[in-house]
């Protein structure tokens, strides 16, 4: 764990007794404790998820990614095996890979030429030995202890996980059991391809990005289109998954359709809340889906601590990946993914399915503004908290959804790791 007599000293209370269910909104604001976050949370002993390995098929391919604000490169090495290291050269710093993607013999830095191999050691020094017996690189100058850090990378059912400490924990004790279990049970034996990628620029802190994939309650409230057309309502069969440490979870639902529909759409009634509607689609074939899994659970939204999330709803299956770009400002990674053993008739499925989420979904638009409603109104409040005391003020696993353990988690968790 990072040296906890590096917390800012000059920070705000934040009581033992508030636990993780009165949240100051300071820890959106500070400028000292996001470079805390920074060091610990992102290039400390966690798991921050890069790539698919599926983007990686072949020696030579690499990826460009962030962990946190750092920039990053995976490879694939022609012994097969994948890599991690700083996209910064050993010489002067500036960027190796220029571009997102590709497939390449080797780095070499566009400034000065020094070459670094797919493993990130620095292999050549372009005029290392001067001209003519004059210049030259100094003569205790090791190429060998040069070069940019490197990760350990792991992998789970195709997906790539890095960390720059080498202490950090297996990914699966990492996780835990349960969490692990449910990314199996939508990836394991299939092969995962990659539909199509962007990049959505949300105009808050990342911890509210993170609250918001954790918080269960407000999907059927915020959401008209979940409601409306009945993919998502709390009195749906579902439950809550919390990790032991708190940072990771699984929310999940069912839908049974004929048991559920006059009983919610009176619950909703009664609330008088924005979600019950009667919006109407032009073309109902959106709502279709084909049976996917062994079990009747149509929608799972699983996160991973610090900035990993995958969701299912319905067919369409994604990874999201959560960067911070300063105290206000975000970037968020979408990556649609179908699967090779995919007909041609379940790929236009889930190709039509990306239509509901993202940062014009029909489903998750709203997403990606309420994140900077909070941002605005809590600005010039930074003493005062929010209150999450739905389900009580535990972090453990229900079989409702009605709850925001998982939020809670995740603050217990960082609360834990940022020593506050």
């Amino acid at each position: 764990m990072d040296d906890l007599t590096h917390v800012p000293a000059d920070l705000p209370a934040w009581s033992k007794q508030d636990g993780a269910w009165r949240v100051p909104y300071w820890v959106f604001q500070r400028e000292d404790l996001y470079a805390r976050e920074k060091r610990t949370l992102f290039e400390g002993p966690t798991w921050n998820f890069l790539c698919l390995e599926a983007e990686l098929p072949a020696p030579g391919d690499f990826v460009a990614v962030h962990v946190g604000e750092k920039p990053v490169i995976v490879t694939r090495d022609q012994d097969g095996q994948l890599y991690g290291f700083e996209n910064r050269c050993a010489h002067r710093g500036s960027l190796l890979a220029l571009e997102d993607r590709g497939n390449v013999k080797d780095f070499t830095c566009v400034y000065h030429a020094w070459r670094h191999n797919l493993q990130g050691d620095l292999v050549a020094v372009a005029f290392k030995d001067g001209i003519g017996g004059r210049g030259g690189i100094a003569a205790d100058f090791c190429m060998s202890q040069q070069g940019p850090k490197k990760m350990r990378i792991t992998t789970l059912y195709g997906l790539v996980f890095g960390s720059f400490d080498d202490e950090v924990e297996d990914i699966e004790t990492y996780m835990g059991a349960a969490v692990v279990e449910r990314i199996r049970r939508v990836m394991e034996g299939r092969k995962p391809v990659v539909l199509g990628r962007f990049t959505q620029v949300l105009p808050n802190n990342w911890k509210l990005y993170v609250e918001n994939t954790k918080d269960s309650y407000h999907a059927s409230i915020l959401h008209t289109f979940f409601t409306t057309f009945e993919l998502n309502r709390l009195s749906q069969k579902g439950g809550i998954i919390v990790s032991e440490n708190g940072g990771c979870h699984v929310s999940y639902s069912a839908i049974d359709r004929q048991a559920e529909a006059a009983k919610a759409k009176s619950i909703y009634s009664e609330q008088n809340i924005r979600s019950q509607s009667d919006l109407t689609l032009a073309d109902m074939s959106l709502l279709g889906s084909f049976k996917e899994f062994g079990d009747d659970i149509t929608l799972q939204i699983l996160s991973v601590f610090p900035n990993f999330v995958l969701q299912q709803i319905q067919n369409a299956i994604a990874v999201r990946t959560i960067l911070p770009r300063g105290i206000d400002s975000m970037h968020l990674k979408w990556t649609y993914i179908g699967f090779e053993s995919d007909t041609a008739e379940q790929r236009k499925m889930r190709l039509k399915q990306s239509n509901l989420v993202g940062p014009g979904g029909y489903v998750s638009m709203e997403d990606g503004c309420i994140g900077g409603f909070v941002q605005r109104g809590t600005r010039e409040s930074p003493e005062e908290r929010a209150v999450l005391a739905m389900g009580g003020h535990a972090i453990d696993s229900t079989d409702d959804r009605i709850t925001e353990a998982a939020i809670r988690g995740f603050w217990t968790e960082y609360r834990q790791r940022m020593g506050l």
